[in-house]
């Protein structure tokens, strides 16, 4: 048991804390950078590289929200780690614009600092001598400082060796939970040691997905604000907030909800909080960010006919939301998700239209896609209670259990 444990009582949920919200707005930031370093070079090399960089400020977050379910963040000292690790997150999303340039430097170390510094003290600071808890943080930390040096050495070197060298790294990191994390010569871990805390867990990240939303929202009004107040600007405004709007419902307005209880309910939670949350949530928020430059785009320029590039931005960022989507349902439920999927499948076929038409009109007929979709999932719920069958959450619910009453 760490010695900064959050108190576990049977049957009570745990929810974030104000420190972790706190701790949240640096991220704020963060992906704001990301989408801003993605609109400036609209092409393969920057898509690859806003990539990167994404899933360096996603790993980093991750991390911290594995270790905050299980450490109680109004300990002090569990608040000062937090406040050093924020600090850092800051330094690293400050250098996002240049860090494939002269702040390559401050963006690795950064982070490597970021994984390294939390999990040396969960390894000698929270966790006592001999404990699983050591041992986990302890294979965590080896694995860190082995990317760490792949992360060093590419800040180092310029392009292509850096790109290379910081892909190895990346892929260190990202296999490691896979693998559990296992060393030569020590014994295996299990998924089972880790304990998740479903309630907190599945809320952190959808809170990183608000997170991602509120950016776009961000940059709607803030690229809306330096326009010339038209009619044109106006309906594309609009339009962005909408599409928005779309995929907050299409996550908020019962995936989430049914995917916490799904991972409650689950025998092997650690791998699916693993699979669903770590892994394929990286994945709906690319789509968001995507979506926002293509909401920039749009609003700059109305009326125009938009380049490959800009119309692959405005159609491919819900297209990739939906097919994260469908890949969530698939593992956290093992169905198939065929509306989504079509739904994907036809924004892709208004982006094959959009050099025929402004730019407007592409993402009208975008956001009639996400509405259609939205629109078709209540259908077949309505169906679904003529007909009297249970929904998808009230298939979740356990079975009520027969009561006797004593002396009736």
């Amino acid at each position: 048991m760490s010695r900064f444990a959050r108190s576990r009582e049977p049957g009570q949920e745990q929810r974030a804390t104000s420190l972790e919200l706190f701790y949240d707005l640096v991220f704020v930031f963060a992906i704001t950078q990301v989408s801003h370093l993605l609109l400036d070079d609209l092409s393969w090399r920057g898509a690859g590289r806003a990539l990167i960089v994404l899933l360096v400020v996603w790993w980093a977050w991750n991390y911290t929200t594995w270790v905050t379910n299980e450490l109680d963040p109004e300990s002090i000292v569990v608040r000062l780690v937090l406040i050093g690790v924020m600090l850092l997150s800051l330094l690293m999303a400050v250098a996002i614009p240049d860090a494939f340039g002269e702040r390559a430097l401050l963006f690795a170390g950064s982070y490597v600092g970021i994984q390294i510094g939390r999990h040396a003290f969960l390894t000698w600071g929270a966790a006592g001598h001999g404990t699983l808890e050591r041992e986990r943080a302890g294979r965590i930390l080896t694995w860190f400082a082995a990317a760490g040096v792949l992360w060093i050495a590419g800040a180092l070197v310029d392009d292509p060796a850096r790109t290379a060298l910081w892909l190895g790294a990346l892929a260190v990191d990202y296999a490691a939970p896979l693998v559990l994390y296992r060393l030569p010569g020590r014994e295996r871990l299990t998924h089972e040691s880790w304990e998740v805390e479903t309630a907190h867990f599945a809320e952190r990240f959808q809170l990183f997905m608000i997170i991602a939303l509120g950016e776009t929202i961000v940059i709607t009004g803030a690229t809306t604000a330096e326009r010339d107040i038209d009619t044109p600007t106006i309906v594309a405004f609009a339009l962005a907030f909408l599409a928005t709007a779309a995929m907050w419902w299409l996550y908020f307005g019962y995936v989430a909800t049914i995917a916490q209880r799904r991972l409650g309910q689950a025998p092997d939670r650690t791998r699916l909080a693993r699979d669903g949350y770590t892994y394929l949530h990286v994945l709906l928020v690319a789509g968001v960010i995507v979506a926002a430059v293509g909401d920039e785009l749009v609003i700059a320029h109305p009326t125009e006919e938009l380049s490959a590039a800009a119309a692959a931005a405005v159609v491919g960022g819900p297209a990739l939301y939906l097919v994260a989507h469908a890949l969530f349902r698939l593992r956290m439920a093992r169905s198939i998700s065929w509306k989504r999927l079509t739904a994907a499948l036809a924004c892709i076929a208004v982006g094959l239209l959009a050099g025929f038409m402004p730019a407007i009109a592409v993402a009208t007929l975008v956001l009639a896609v996400l509405v259609g979709l939205i629109g078709a999932e209540y259908a077949a719920e309505y169906r679904r209670r003529l007909r009297g069958a249970p929904s998808p959450l009230e298939r979740l619910e356990p079975p009520a259990e027969a009561t006797t009453t004593l002396g009736a």
